[in-house]
């Protein structure tokens, strides 16, 4: 058996594992970040449970390196693994990865139109990524001298704002982790954006195509 096809079965199985897992390190950064006033046990539960979700997605990143074969040129091919395992609040990008893994479970059922599979993996991401951008942003800032996201009201609509490339201007990082988190926002709202745009673009076309030669007369 080769090595992209140990790869493939190894991603397959730990797709939903680790979907699941970052989930659970999205909503247990979020207790760390936003339960001030929870009990004490439950603040350090939280850090334990980001310990070993972390640890899951290093361990995963090992494995594929180690079944690719490929040695340093790993960390070159599949950079944004690399860089979601520096920065695993970047995991909602990789969400897609379990939609492909039931999908190939389950290979009688239809699959979505590749637009539509498209349009959901990125309004999903998106979501995901928002939530945790605004987490971060919010514990850098919520301190900072002279900051405007006092509130994680005020990160979820700076968040929303710098996603969707309005960029009001009313709420701006200050401090230089904020600002560093609003640049890979920026990079990935429009990429994201584009992803959607581009897809619904797409199907719009072959729609119109679909229709038009529906309509031509036979024989034209």
């Amino acid at each position: 058996m080769d090595d992209d096809s140990r790869t493939a079965r190894w991603e397959q199985r730990v797709a939903y594992p680790l979907g699941v897992a970052s989930l659970l390190y999205l909503g247990s950064y979020a207790v760390w970040v936003l339960g001030e006033d929870l009990p004490e046990p439950l603040p350090d539960l939280s850090l334990a449970v980001l310990a070993g979700c972390w640890a899951l997605f290093v361990i995963d990143y090992a494995v594929r390196w180690r079944l690719s074969g490929e040695g340093v040129g790993f960390v070159r091919r599949h950079w944004l693994d690399t860089v979601v395992v520096v920065l695993p609040l970047l995991r909602p990008v990789r969400i897609a990865r379990v939609y492909d893994a039931l999908q190939e479970r389950r290979p009688g059922r239809p699959r979505r139109p590749l637009q539509a599979r498209v349009m959901l993996y990125a309004g999903l991401s998106a979501v995901l990524l928002g939530f945790a951008s605004s987490l971060s942003v919010y514990r850098f800032e919520r301190a900072a001298p002279g900051t405007t996201i006092r509130t994680f009201g005020d990160a979820l609509w700076w968040a929303a704002a710098t996603l969707s490339t309005v960029g009001y201007g009313d709420a701006v990082p200050v401090t230089l982790p904020g600002r560093l988190v609003a640049v890979v926002l920026m990079g990935c709202g429009l990429a994201l954006l584009g992803a959607v745009t581009g897809s619904f673009s797409s199907w719009l076309m072959q729609r119109f195509t679909l229709d038009e030669d529906e309509e031509r007369p036979v024989g034209d």
